[in-house]
């Protein structure tokens, strides 16, 4: 298994990914994901989380967080990965590794590019052929960034707004207008430098976080892909986790 990315630097966004062990479909069955949601829930409440978006498939985990620089990203993972694979093997009588390796972290700029990513994560399930419309996939926080929760909130709406520099109020019609737009435009493609890279943005951005990472700076390398988007990558083998096409024709499963 190639290494993961668990870098961090402070007051940065990071797009994070975990896929269950071997791409099985351990989260299949919605009570399964609804206790990976809770779980976030309790990462936010204790440890000041800072979630902008999540989704939750039947075999891999989006996550996307503003580092507060308080290790609350690296406990909040512990909490969330921990106790929902520990009840899940309890409930099923099952032993051994819930998750694949360690999870992935990808930089993601706080430019155009933190919009494309928002709405990647919210269209996962539409690019993998289980809904229509992220509307209709329980388990993800396209539904509080509509419309913010009265109890258990886990979206940071205010934090979303600072960094997308649109008004709270905004927030809905602006988010549901870049999903229209993607949908509209058909273009369902995987895009894997948001699970694989180290970081995702302008080139300024991408070389500051190289130079911010140091230490092993000589192995990484950035490319500059279609659309003019800059990547830092890994020169030995990337985090290669096919996290859209593992769910290829999956339809919704409850239980």
């Amino acid at each position: 298994m190639p290494r993961a990315n668990k870098y961090r630097i402070e007051d940065q966004v990071w797009h994070i990914t975990s896929r269950c062990h071997r791409r099985q479909f351990l989260l299949k069955f919605a009570r399964d994901r609804r206790a990976w949601v809770s779980w976030l829930y309790e990462a936010r409440k204790r440890y000041g989380l800072r979630v902008l978006d999540y989704q939750v498939t039947s075999n891999h985990v989006h996550l996307l967080v503003w580092d507060r620089g308080k290790g609350e990203i690296e406990r909040g993972m512990q909490l969330v990965e921990g106790q929902a694979g520990q009840q899940y093997n309890r409930r099923k009588g099952r032993r051994g590794a819930f998750w694949e390796d360690c999870y992935h972290a990808t930089a993601v700029d706080t430019d155009e590019h933190l919009v494309r990513c928002l709405v990647y994560i919210d269209l996962n399930m539409v690019r993998a052929g289980a809904v229509t419309h992220p509307s209709e996939w329980a388990a993800a926080g396209y539904h509080e960034i509509q419309q913010q929760r009265a109890r258990k909130r886990i979206i940071d709406r205010a934090a979303l707004c600072q960094l997308l520099g649109i008004k709270e109020a905004e927030l809905a019609r602006a988010h549901g207008e870049w999903i229209r737009s993607r949908l509209e435009q058909g273009e369902m493609e995987r895009e894997a430098h948001w699970t694989e890279a180290l970081a995702v943005g302008r080139r300024s951005f991408v070389e500051s976080v190289r130079q911010a990472l140091g230490g092993r700076g000589r192995y990484r390398h950035i490319e500059e892909e279609e659309g003019g988007v800059f990547t830092l990558r890994e020169r030995e083998a990337a985090y290669a986790a096919n996290f859209d096409l593992g769910n290829r024709g999956l339809r919704r499963i409850s239980g």
